[in-house]
């Protein structure tokens, strides 16, 4: 019996790609991770590979056909098939599609692709436990990789039979997430043992929980002993109380500790039941003298990496000056006002970026990115302009792409996009690629002046001080009340000297200063 080959996740976002060439014939033998078909989506080439030896039986699409992932691509005949395979488990795998018999079939949700390169995530929280009903792209579990934090949505309607892994396990790419039954699961759910993905679901979960017994409602709890349903603002602040959440009662939905029971727990005030009572308040409500050791994962890891070789391999100097922002503040003021009922929030940051675009394309030096061992240097046509925005989930810089053909209102409603991905630690991979030059906008927190560290390979990034008003004198030697803010550079000493981003700065600055002198520049 033949069993199908399910087209996989090919890229973030793509759902559909165009058969290009078949590699093999209907009757050819194929060998594992031998090219089977080239596809084409809307942004590459892929060649598929089989996962498996055997007999191509039946091909599903013809040359030019588009074909959809998650869907049967073609069908295999593998050895022992005939005496071993089930005739209808086969036929259930495909999203959407339903065994034929009465009974249920659990399959494994296999991670799928979730950015270029990754190749694990840290599972922060799931959504669901075992034995919840799910429906298709109902979201599953909040899972962080080294560039954001990103949501897994179920592929099918069923029941969740295991979950593979407790948060703060490190999951892997293209490996079982969690099971789920389908078609039939209620009238299978007091049979004997299951067999294939509910055996694997068994051998993964045995690591989690001794005591877990199929088919009761209570099978999910030993999983999450000693796990509290938290999110990660909530376990920080534990952290910072050095308090074991497990041990706080949650008073919101479905037992969720919240921020607040967490700070009662520190008081004293414990919100536990009257049978966990003295576990709850024999722990001292403050401490000392202890120590508290984390893992660097996610974002953070990513970034103390980058960091690392930038100032390993990056010559950084360092150049500040102030700038007069009283007229493009002023300016900025009055078309927030002007276009606050069309729901455009108009921000000082696209007068940033806008005025950065004019003064790169008199110096596209700034613009620009060496090689490795600074053999080569390449110009960059497009301003892809880098913003970077502390999340929860540590610093992400998403750029805006091609600024240099974008008015105020564009980079406006693209800041705002970003800005609120950011957030949410869900930007978009393509978001994050591309960048030419950067700035850090470090005074919306505190701070004056700063020592940026280069976004390689990049060869310049810019720190934005807080605006203050301070005295200064006019033209007419009066002491005068201005909004002066403070910038600070960083640049690529291979390719820049200390010249070339004076006079780069000072021409940003004339475009800030004075902002309908833009005006003239802008396309």
């Amino acid at each position: 019996m033949s069993k199908d080959f399910i087209l996989p996740d090919i890229g973030e976002g793509i759902v559909e790609c165009e058969i290009v060439e078949w590699l093999v014939k209907e009757g050819d033998t194929i060998k594992e991770d031998q090219p089977v078909v080239d596809v084409m989506t809307d942004k590459a080439l892929v060649q598929i590979p089989a996962k498996d030896d055997g007999v191509v039986t039946k091909l599903y699409y013809e040359k030019g056909d588009i074909a959809k992932v998650h869907e049967p691509l073609f069908a295999v005949a593998t050895e022992g098939d005939e005496a071993t395979s089930e005739p209808e488990p086969a036929k259930a795998e495909p999203v959407g599609t339903a065994s034929a018999s009465s009974s249920s079939s659990v399959t494994d949700f296999i991670l799928p692709d979730i950015g270029e390169g990754i190749v694990e995530c840290e599972i922060v929280e799931w959504q669901v436990k075992e034995g919840d009903v799910i429906e298709e792209d109902q979201p599953v579990v909040d899972v962080m990789t080294d560039k954001a934090l990103v949501q897994i949505p179920a592929k099918e309607h069923g029941v969740v039979e295991k979950l593979y892994y407790a948060q703060g396990d490190i999951a892997k790419v293209h490996e079982p997430l969690f099971a789920v039954r389908v078609e039939g699961e209620a009238e299978a759910a007091d049979s004997g043992a299951p067999t294939g993905a509910a055996a694997q679901a068994s051998t993964a979960t045995s690591k989690q929980s001794s005591a877990a017994q199929p088919g009761q409602a209570d099978a999910p709890q030993p999983a999450r002993q000693g796990k509290a349903i938290a999110s990660p603002a909530v376990r920080r602040r534990a952290r910072e109380l050095d308090i074991d959440i497990s041990k706080v009662s949650g008073s919101g939905a479905k037992g969720r500790v919240m921020k607040e029971d967490v700070e009662k727990f520190a008081a004293g005030e414990s919100t536990t039941t009257a049978a966990q009572q003295p576990a709850a308040t024999a722990k001292p409500a403050s401490a000392t003298g202890g120590t508290r050791t984390e893992a660097i994962r996610g974002v953070k890891a990513a970034m103390a990496k980058a960091m690392t070789e930038s100032v390993s391999t990056i010559p950084h100097f360092t150049y500040a000056d102030e700038f007069d922002l009283t007229a493009v503040m002023a300016l900025q003021k009055q078309l927030k006002e002007r276009y606050k009922d069309e729901g455009i929030r108009i921000t000082m940051m696209p007068f940033f970026i806008k005025a950065l675009s004019l003064a790169l394309k008199e110096f596209p030096i700034m613009n620009s990115q060496v090689n490795a061992d600074c053999t080569e240097i390449t110009y960059f046509d497009d301003h892809n302009i880098g913003m970077a925005v502390d999340t929860k989930i540590g610093l992400l810089v998403p750029n805006v792409k091609q600024v240099q053909n974008k008015s105020i209102i564009d980079i406006a409603n693209e800041v705002t996009r970003l800005t609120q991905a950011a957030r949410d630690g869900r930007v978009a991979q393509e978001d994050m690629k591309g960048g030419t030059i950067s700035i850090s906008n470090i005074g919306v927190i505190g701070g004056t002046v700063a020592t940026p560290i280069i976004n390689k390979p990049e060869a310049a990034i810019v720190a934005l001080g807080k605006v203050q008003e301070l005295p200064r004198f006019d033209a007419q030697g009066n002491v005068v009340a201005r909004k002066i803010m403070n910038v600070s550079w960083s640049g690529d000493h291979r390719i820049i000297d200390g010249g070339t981003i004076a006079r780069f700065n000072k021409r940003w600055q004339e475009y800030l200063e004075d902002p309908t002198s833009m005006l003239v520049h802008m396309i």
